[in-house]
């Protein structure tokens, strides 16, 4: 069986450092996302919060923060169970803006774990047109 990588990308008419707030920044995860306690940092153990119910849904530990380039963590919701998944973003210059990549790989494998497959799927699908919406102020 092959592992069920998660992976997307979008274009985004901000500069990497605007990107790298998205995803680093509480209050900007809070637009597209949930919102952390604290700014994500190499190293740090995060948990972020439902924006209206303030319900931790997930958390983790930073693996790396490359400010700019790359962010990479550990993931775990509720529903996983005890499983870690890891989220790995990579910034990449392009002309008029950023080439934001999502993978979101180590999810729970087998058919039990496809319908969380699926609502994870459609979740970032979600988030990342929110994140486009307001970074480009529509």
């Amino acid at each position: 069986m092959t592992d069920t990588i998660l992976q997307k990308s979008i274009y985004l008419k901000a500069s990497k450092e605007q990107v790298w707030a998205y995803l680093t920044d509480p209050d900007k995860l809070a637009i597209w996302f949930h919102k952390p306690s604290e700014t994500l940092k190499d190293g740090a153990d995060y948990a972020m919060y439902g924006t209206e119910s303030g319900d931790k849904l997930m958390w983790g530990k930073v693996i790396r923060a490359t400010p700019h380039k790359h962010l990479e963590y550990t993931f775990t919701i509720k529903p996983m169970g005890k499983a870690i998944s890891t989220v790995k973003w990579t910034l990449e210059d392009v002309p008029g803006g950023t080439r934001l990549s999502l993978e979101h790989s180590g999810l729970p494998q087998g058919t039990d774990a496809f319908d969380l497959t699926l609502a994870l799927d459609k979740g970032w699908d979600e988030h990342l047109a929110r994140l486009r919406a307001d970074a480009h102020g529509d």
